[in-house]
């Protein structure tokens, strides 16, 4: 009979999970759905002295934030389950919790020959590692050095009986036999064979604590909770020969699970495996929430960032798995179906920043507007931007609302409006953060930026600076806070006596608003973007003046800084009345005179 699918994820609450950690998680979860089979999540938590607070509940909630969901072992309230039921059959399913389950199967090797008690103390083992050592060789406590340390093979068995009884600090360690060829097949990296002159004999079991280590308690609860495969990394393929072993001195080859050991993730470089030094080094999280250390240091987390779960989990399936084509973007269930272990690399998978913040890009773009509004008006919240559901809302709200769903005086916006800006603005970002960093100036006037604790220039989205070009000493310094909300080295670009004067007689030609240009023809088409534009572009070539230098000197004065958004997007979102206002203030805050009569169009 076909043995059904059952993997596990056993991590140890040593504190918070890596973003590795996570991609074992989805590789095991993806093979097990896939097989309609379980996954189930079991706590290793024997190494008492490594143990932290709250990481536990960390592990359970990164996985749940990805979608990564047990069949076995965690509650629908995500606790680890402690007691046996119909859905948890092997509980308990932390480690700590099973403590007189190992002992049993230790004494049973012991009993038939593959393991024994050892009754050397922590000093006289270290005195021997420091002599082997000194002579430049190394200590190994195997089938060779055995014979002339302390253990049951070497005492008596009275000797043996009086030590078990009246001290705590031995231990059971696993007798490796000699010259024998481990065989083994991984699905990853194929056939492997290792001699047992190479191992040593490893602890199983210690008195001090009464717990197993890894090695014995991995073994025993993956065959008593019936684990079909093993998926797991890298770093176990060392551990492999002496699992191999034990499930042999248990008698229980038929119905060892087939193994999977995972690449590591690299630095982006290649060179080492990827740590959080390199991510606070580069400026990325390496774990998937935010952690705080007992020592109040603070990691960073992809979901505080601004990824989207969906996001983070489709990066990390592509480090080190691909599906056969030239497809990137798979939800949870998509890849469900294509996730096979043949397609798993063998080396190691190198991280990509950039790549992560592409993935979090492109589900944004195909996220409903809806959606994004839903996430954005928090956002907007936090920064003292109140939005409403509908104009007759805002009217209670104490709104004076202009026909297009804004109140730039009491900065209050309907839902419609907020809507728009999304829909403009959705295809230039990469976070739900972004929104506010694009188009903040779509809801306050520069004149407000301080107030708003907006900084000069803020919705340009800067370059990462290139760490092989070292700063031109030559290159001009400039000084934002003599200028704001004004980005400085803009105005010192753009804001000069040509520029801002057409700038200026473009403002009274589409709004009618007086900046002293006489016998100027006032536009009276329509305010939508495709006609303002039309008519911006028409207006200046006629005149024959510098298109750019006209268009960034118009967009420094709406937005703070020459890039943005088109001048006719944020005119049709900002109307003729503010248009004018911030043309005004940009004048008697950069140097220039206030218009002396309104727009002669619509105010909005």
């Amino acid at each position: 009979m076909e043995r059904k699918t059952r993997v596990r994820f056993a991590p140890s609450p040593t504190g918070p999970l890596h973003m590795g950690g996570v991609r074992t998680a989805l590789y095991n979860y993806l093979y097990a759905k896939q097989r309609g089979g379980d996954f189930i999540i079991r706590i290793e938590d024997t190494d008492s002295r490594r143990f932290v607070p709250g990481a536990e509940e960390y592990i359970i909630e990164a996985l749940r934030w990805c979608g990564i969901i047990p069949d076995e072992g965690v509650d629908e309230n995500g606790k680890v389950v402690e007691i046996p039921s119909e859905r948890h059959p092997h509980a308990p399913y932390r480690q700590s919790q099973r403590r007189p389950i190992y002992r049993k199967y230790a004494e049973e090797l012991v009993e038939k020959g593959w393991a024994y008690y050892a009754f050397d103390s922590s000093e006289d083992l270290e005195a021997r590692r420091s002599a082997a050592e000194a002579s430049g060789e190394t200590f190994i406590y195997n089938q060779k050095t055995r014979q002339e340390l302390r253990n049951s093979l070497t005492l008596s068995p009275s000797e043996v009986k009086r030590l078990l009884e009246e001290t705590t600090d031995w231990t059971i360690r696993f007798k490796m036999p000699e010259n024998m060829i481990v065989e083994m097949d991984d699905l990853i990296r194929g056939h492997i064979e290792v001699n047992t002159d190479t191992l040593d004999d490893k602890v199983l079991w210690k008195r001090a604590d009464e717990l197993p280590t890894y090695h014995l308690a991995n073994i025993v609860d993956d065959h008593l909770m019936e684990i079909s495969e093993v998926i797991r990394g890298e770093e176990w393929l060392p551990s492999l020969p002496l699992h191999y072993m034990l499930y042999k001195a248990f008698g229980w080859e038929d119905t060892m699970p087939r193994f999977a050991h995972l690449s590591l993730l690299l630095k982006p470089d290649g060179k080492g495996k990827l740590s959080k030094r390199d991510g606070d080094r580069l400026g990325f999280p390496v774990f998937p929430l935010r952690w705080v250390n007992a020592e109040g240091e603070v990691s960073r987390g992809y979901r505080e960032d601004g990824y989207f779960p969906e996001a983070f989990v489709n990066m990390l399936a592509f480090l080190g798995w691909n599906p056969g084509d030239d497809r990137e973007l798979f939800s949870l269930e998509e890849l469900v179906g294509a996730f096979s272990l043949e397609r798993v690399i063998k080396s190691g998978a190198r991280f990509n920043a950039e790549k992560a913040k592409w993935y979090n890009k492109e589900y944004l773009r195909i996220k409903p507007t809806s959606e994004l509004v839903e996430l954005f008006i928090p956002v907007l919240e936090s920064h003292g931007i109140k939005v409403v559901e509908c104009p007759a809302c805002a009217l209670t709200a104490g709104a004076e609302l202009a026909p297009d769903g804004y109140d730039f005086k009491n900065h209050i916006f309907t839902i419609d409006y907020v809507t728009r800006v999304v829909d403009l603005i959705k295809e230039r970002a990469t976070f739900i953060a972004d929104f506010w960093t694009i188009a903040s100036y779509l809801f306050i006037a520069p004149s407000q930026f301080d107030e708003f604790g907006v900084k000069a220039g803020a919705a340009v989205v800067e370059k990462p600076a290139d760490p092989r070009r070292a700063a031109d000493p030559r290159a001009k310094v400039y000084d934002d806070a003599a200028t704001a909300p004004f980005l400085a080295k803009d105005v010192d670009k753009f804001w000069k006596v040509d520029n801002y004067e057409n700038a200026f007689e473009v403002c009274q030609f589409i709004t009618g608003a007086e900046f002293g240009f006489d016998d100027l023809e006032v536009y009276r088409g329509p305010l939508g973007k495709a006609a303002l534009e039309e008519a911006l572009e028409g207006y200046i070539k006629m005149r024959e003046y510098p298109m750019g230098k006209v268009m960034n000197c118009l967009r420094l004065a709406l937005a703070g800084a020459s890039s943005g958004l088109g001048i006719a997007d944020i005119i049709s979102f900002i109307g003729l009345r503010e248009f004018v206002s911030r043309m005004g203030y940009a004048a008697s805050r950069l140097g220039r005179g206030v218009p002396t009569t309104p727009p002669t169009q619509s105010l909005e």
